[in-house]
């Protein structure tokens, strides 16, 4: 976990129970997911075993580890997971060089969080490289700090990167609010306990309990959010 800046000293709107906003990546704050199906399809053509386009479903919002593992498995393509991995990473990040295109709403959002100083967190699955090469565009300024998918234990589904974004902004989990657009980064935001706004962006989210699901950030601001919080 990498902090871009010290811990910070919680505000707290009044009749609002919210202190920390985190952020999925991939598909939540920049229109990336189709670029790693892409790069995806890209490298197994190369190796000769074209991709079914079910299997996009399956892949979206996990671990490279698990993503990889599962395309290896299911094409039986002769090559192994490291391999995989740097044929990844150098194909996404050749991509978003060429072009980065945010999200609906999203740099909106971000400019509001900071003029606020609400404490925000970058929380993703994507490697450190990968991380900081986006945090570099949608700028650093916007994040407190900083959690990638190769500096925990645990990567999503599992509670772990949320813990830490949490635990890195000397906040409580279930005073978060949890921006993320898969099932799979849904699932390790509500297992630390933290509030969810779901905004779907390859597969449908259904609403539950502490999970709210819009179309759009264009839906989503700080009212929003406090709102989703009220003190009780």
């Amino acid at each position: 976990m990498t902090s871009t800046v010290p811990a910070p000293v919680t505000r707290t709107a009044e009749g609002s129970a919210l202190q920390a906003v985190l952020l999925d990546m991939d598909g939540t704050l920049v229109d990336t997911e189709g670029f790693w199906w892409d790069v995806e399809v890209e490298i197994f053509a190369g190796l000769g075993h074209p991709l079914d386009d079910s299997w996009r479903h399956v892949v979206v919002g996990g671990p490279m580890s698990r993503s990889a593992g599962f395309l290896i498995e299911a094409t039986g393509a002769d090559i192994d997971l490291a391999a995989l991995t740097v044929l990844l990473n150098e194909g996404f990040e050749d991509r978003i060089a060429r072009a980065l295109p945010l999200m609906p709403g999203a740099a909106r959002l971000l400019a509001e969080l900071a003029e606020h100083e609400v404490p925000t967190a970058l929380v993703s699955a994507s490697h450190r490289r990968i991380i900081d090469r986006v945090i570099a565009s949608l700028g650093a300024e916007n994040f407190r700090l900083s959690v990638a998918g190769d500096e925990v234990p645990r990567t999503k589904p599992y509670p772990d990167p949320y813990l830490f974004a949490a635990a890195g902004l000397g906040v409580d989990p279930a005073r978060c609010a949890v921006i993320e657009d898969t099932a799979t980064g849904v699932a390790s935001a509500e297992a630390a306990g933290c509030h969810v706004v779901a905004v779907p962006s390859v597969a449908p989210i259904a609403p539950s309990r502490g999970r709210t699901v819009v179309p759009s950030l264009e839906q989503v601001d700080l009212a929003f959010l406090r709102d989703l919080m009220p003190l009780r």
